[in-house]
């Protein structure tokens, strides 16, 4: 069994909180999960091609065609409020 301590530094590095409840199970399950990686690593993985390689299809994709965009004033003409050739937001940061 891995100690809380150990278990509550894992959560912290992986960004973590845990209940109580979640230290005591995970406190019983790391070292099972450790030998199993344990086991993985003893696998003969030298000549197997990684997943991705296995789907030989190219992905479709469409050309790239320059189409015209909005104007400026097609763009601003449903917005609620506009100011200078600018779209007017509420301020969400404040300023110190």
């Amino acid at each position: 069994m891995i100690d809380k301590d150990t278990v509550l530094k894992i959560a912290q590095l992986s960004k973590l909180q845990l209940s109580e409840k979640e230290i005591q199970l995970f406190s019983k399950q790391l070292p099972q999960i450790i030998q199993f990686i344990e086991k993985l690593e003893e696998l003969e993985t030298e000549n197997i091609l990684p997943f991705y390689e296995l789907i030989d299809t190219p992905a479709p994709l469409r050309k790239d065609e320059v189409k015209s965009g909005l104007s400026q004033e097609e763009a601003l003409k449903n917005a609620p409020q506009a100011e200078d050739g600018f779209f007017v937001v509420p301020r969400v940061v404040k300023a110190e």
